[in-house]
């Protein structure tokens, strides 16, 4: 007898391969059976007649670094069929750190949530233990941070490392690639990533190389610059002999609409030529950040006091607006407000006044009577150099529709897992919404995409990628992550105003075939797995 049968279901396996009905048997938390079952007996039996059954969905980009200590459920990613998270991307990941690092992110935790107890490790193994201990819903998988090793060893200061730094660099990717992380990441428009040059991250991604690992890159611009940067990701690759992952490929600015085509017959070369090369993207036309990245690299050299310093000196001030504004930026750097406008970024996150989320700058200018200029600084001097949430619509539909058809898209949300209950701030409605918008809008609506096509790029693409040789498909001896959804009415109505909206249309969710959300209630299950390299020798 088996633990369960879903009888009855359209099987969309994954593979990209044509739909079939069958009926799929789980036992201790593996797919034993799928075909014709109606002989075997089993403890439950779900009837999925006009359901979809589809391998669990694998998120290959996320933020839940700290929201799956403080909230282990997932909840906005799970209620979508997400059964994976990728996480410690864009250069920044929970650790390695050291205890200066840890004692900064200690607020953070206590503000998401004040009953959880900060975790102050420093170290991977320390943190993928704390995970293991807490449980976690949905399965995990770590990515270690540039920015981490950087930090840790240079602080903001600017300029590339000597050659003592970068070995210090190289170590702490070492022990992080050792202890269970699957590669490396870089946020090439953050604080402190932004400084390394190419030879130096080149260098830290023949260590993550030598343990079979990623590279994901969050390029060094996606407006003006996103030719050049796509460039720089792809000679990394070629210079160090690793995977390369672009992270949430996009061309942003309305100059800038139609690169697309530029940017990906680059990485059709790229692939041609040897390297390889993937990406991943979200389904909506505005990106988010921090409010900071609208300043110069220079802005922050030193930490987040400095910046504030520098935002307070009127001739400081004045040198940032010029480079901000300039249409060549400072020559080497552009701004993310370029081909935006200060009437297309939107505040998000402000903790000292929540009336403001959800206005664009160039509303609040109005209303305090003020050049959306001085706005920006004020608000992130007001916050003392705080995180500022943003979101800026930046991309046109074309660019959109045309990256997500490509054969080497997958499907990442960049967000952190969230809860939908009432709370400060206004997430990006990725964060609810990315996977179950493609298969609402882009495939049952617009009909851009098969489903079969779709649930490929949410589920064996990543899984490919990652190297997960028993998930991403349905198939007998596969890990039993599974989602079960309605294809009719599967959608995400969160919108950038009422964001905290969960998916609809998902029926049911397992982890490791373990029931976690059905019929859009979380069942408190913590069957989630830290992941570890698969046929890597981590000694």
């Amino acid at each position: 007898m088996v633990d369960l049968i879903i009888r009855n279901a359209r099987i969309v396996d994954g593979s990209g391969a044509a739909s079939y009905n069958a009926d799929v048997a789980i036992e201790n938390g593996v797919i034993t059976q799928i075909g014709s079952l109606a002989t075997v007996e089993a403890k439950e039996t779900i009837d999925a007649s006009g359901k979809v059954l589809a391998p669990g969905f694998i998120d290959i980009h996320t933020h839940s670094d700290t929201s799956l200590l403080v909230d282990s459920r997932a909840q906005s990613h799970m209620q979508q069929g997400v059964t994976t998270e990728v996480l410690g991307q864009c250069g920044g990941s929970m650790v390695p750190r050291n205890v200066a690092m840890a004692e900064a992110s200690k607020a953070m935790q206590q503000r998401m949530n004040p009953k959880a107890e900060p975790f102050m490790g420093t170290t991977t193994a320390e943190y993928i233990a704390e995970l293991e201990q807490r449980g976690i819903s949905p399965n995990a998988i770590f990515i270690t941070g540039q920015g981490n090793a950087r930090q840790m060893v240079m602080n903001f200061e600017d300029g590339p490392a000597n050659t003592e730094q970068l070995e210090q660099m190289k170590a702490i990717i070492r022990q992080s690639m050792q202890e269970g992380s699957f590669g490396i990441s870089t946020g090439l428009i953050y604080t402190p990533s932004v400084y390394a040059e190419v030879d130096e991250i080149t260098e830290l991604a023949k260590v993550a190389a030598e343990y079979k690992g990623i590279y994901f890159t969050h390029i060094r611009g996606e407006n003006d610059t996103v030719v050049e940067a796509v460039a720089e990701a792809l000679e990394i690759g070629r210079r160090a002999k690793i995977p390369v992952q672009i992270s949430h490929l996009k061309a942003m600015g309305k100059h800038m609409w139609g690169t697309s085509k530029t940017i990906l017959k680059m990485i059709d070369d790229a692939h041609a030529e040897g390297i390889d090369v993937a990406f991943d993207q979200y389904p909506y036309t505005a990106a988010a950040c921090g409010l900071d990245a609208v300043l110069p690299p220079w802005a922050s050299i030193g930490g987040k006091a400095k910046m504030v310093e520098r935002l307070q000196n009127p001739e400081e001030r004045a040198r940032m607006f010029v480079d901000v504004t300039a249409e060549n930026g400072t020559g080497e750097w552009i701004s993310i407000y370029k081909g935006v406008g200060w009437e297309n970024i939107m505040i998000t996150g402000y903790s000292p006044d929540l009336t403001l989320e959800g206005k664009m700058i160039a509303e609040i200018a109005k209303e305090w009577n003020m050049d959306p200029w001085d706005v920006c600084c004020e608000l992130l001097i007001r916050n003392k150099g705080e995180r500022v949430s943003i979101v800026y619509f930046a991309m046109g539909e074309e660019d959109l529709e045309r990256i997500m058809v490509h054969p080497l898209q997958m499907v990442g949300s960049d967000t952190g897992a969230v809860g939908g209950e009432p709370g400060p701030g206004k997430p990006h409605p990725r964060a609810f919404g990315s996977f179950a918008s493609i298969l609402g809008k882009f495939v049952r609506e617009k009909k851009l995409l098969t489903l079969e096509e779709a649930v490929r790029k949410m589920s064996s693409a990543q899984a490919n990628r990652m190297g997960l040789s028993d998930r991403g498909l349905i198939r007998s001896g596969y890990k039993a992550d599974l989602v079960l959804f309605d294809p009719e009415t599967i959608g995400g109505p969160a919108d950038y105003l009422n964001p905290r909206q969960y998916a609809v249309g998902v029926e049911g969710v397992w982890v490791n075939g373990v029931l976690t959300i059905w019929q859009g209630e979380h069942t408190g299950a913590k069957a989630g797995q830290v992941l570890r390299p698969q046929n890597v020798n981590l000694d």
